[in-house]
């Protein structure tokens, strides 16, 4: 595949100093989300898999950023390329020896995008027309957040909801480990305050039945068929190691717990999604 470089708005960078690498090599995850001013933030999309989602997606890229090499070697980003030809989008290219200098540059695959948020929608609205639902009470880690996004693609959730306490989906770990699902499934933050009186009640208004993933004297196993007969099921997963907070679990319709052996009593909240996911979801309702 051959590109047509006079159709490219390609700017060449020599100094790992220079004002145009700002963005990628010296804002911080606050700066970029720009909490005061959400509307104006931005984050950074690695690597040309998931570029490619995000700008299916409809995410507006600011500029784009991809090692010379690549562009003359990978087919993959050659390809990618062409999306930006005819616009007045920045293409900035170096050579890899200023580009090592970037955290993490390796990870991605030679090619980086800044973009430029979306306004979230109400939670309510996401539910609108949904049956399967993710919540994230608390999960802080980005490389939980995006292992769960994927599952949440593959298993057939069809919407993440998230407390203000988790981590960012579009911070640059949680997008890249996602493979780019966090721009596939439908999310978005549930207020601040007591979600578990306050938007429990309106989950539940909605249809919702509430299913806390934990462990209590009450929990049935996640293998009780009531669970996948349920007509609109949230299933709702807490912060590692301290797991849901107590009272969460009292406002939830069901405790469900994953049945261990040889001792061990939970898993990573990631491995304990996939688990969830495969047998609560859409695929597994009768």
């Amino acid at each position: 595949m051959e590109i047509n470089f006079q159709m490219l708005n390609i700017i060449e960078i020599n100094d790992f100093h220079c004002s145009e690498l700002d963005i990628y090599a010296r804002y911080t995850e606050a700066q970029l989300l720009n909490k005061d001013h959400p509307e104006d933030g931005m984050f950074i999309a690695e690597s040309p898999k998931v570029i490619g989602r995000a700008l299916d997606a409809g995410y507006e890229p600011v500029s784009v950023l991809v090692e010379k090499k690549q562009i003359k070697d990978n087919e993959e980003t050659k390809e990618l390329l062409q999306k930006f030809e005819n616009t007045e989008v920045p293409v900035f290219t170096a050579e890899f020896d200023v580009l090592s200098k970037l955290t993490g540059f390796k990870l991605t695959r030679g090619m980086l995008c800044a973009m430029s948020r979306k306004k979230l929608a109400r939670f309510q609205d996401m539910c609108e027309g949904k049956q399967r639902i993710v919540i994230l009470e608390n999960v802080m880690n980005p490389t939980n957040v995006g292992a769960i996004f994927r599952s949440a693609a593959a298993l057939n959730m069809e919407a993440v909801l998230l407390t203000p306490g988790c981590s960012d989906p579009l911070y640059r770990r949680a997008s890249r480990v996602s493979m780019g699902t966090v721009f596939q499934v439908p999310w978005t933050y549930i207020p601040k305050g007591d979600w578990a009186e306050n938007s429990m009640e309106t989950l539940k208004k909605l249809g919702f039945l509430t299913a806390a993933m934990a462990l209590s004297d009450r929990s049935v196993s996640i293998a009780d068929p009531a669970l996948s007969q349920e007509e609109k099921l949230a299933i709702i997963l807490g912060t590692e190691g301290d797991g849901l907070a107590a009272s969460t679990i009292a406002a939830c319709d069901y405790t469900v717990k994953i049945p261990m052996s040889h001792g061990v009593d939970s898993l990573n909240v990631a491995a304990a999604s996939a688990v969830a996911f495969w047998q609560l979801g859409m695929g597994n309702r009768k």
